[in-house]
């Protein structure tokens, strides 16, 4: 047996509403003083800029991320009794959620 160490990323399916995601977005729109409508705010120029690295942030999306070590044969092992264990579990929704799971050999 080897250690792995596994990542669970559970997100909404392309195409679904993510409101924590939108909240963030506009909180961060707020927070740097631009009106949303227009882009920008009094002296903006026009671009939702974070700072003067001219980094425009247009959409924000969440997910949840699980990382467990598992001991399993092979990577592809652990990543398929982890999937049994969330699917078990019903920590997703697979109407609604799409989960990416990765297995990394344990320093």
């Amino acid at each position: 047996m080897r250690r792995f160490i596994v990542t669970v990323v559970i997100e909404n399916k392309q195409g679904l509403s993510d409101p924590e995601g939108e909240t963030i977005l506009r909180d961060l729109v707020l927070k740097e003083g631009r009106d949303e409508a227009s882009g920008g705010g009094a002296g903006s120029n026009g671009s939702n800029e974070s700072g003067n690295n001219g980094c425009r942030i247009s959409e924000i999306k969440t997910a949840k991320m699980l990382r467990m070590t598992v001991d399993s044969r092979d990577a592809e092992s652990a990543v398929r009794d982890v999937r049994k264990v969330c699917d078990a579990l019903h920590l997703y929704n697979p109407i609604v959620s799409m989960v990416d799971i990765t297995a990394e050999p344990s320093p």
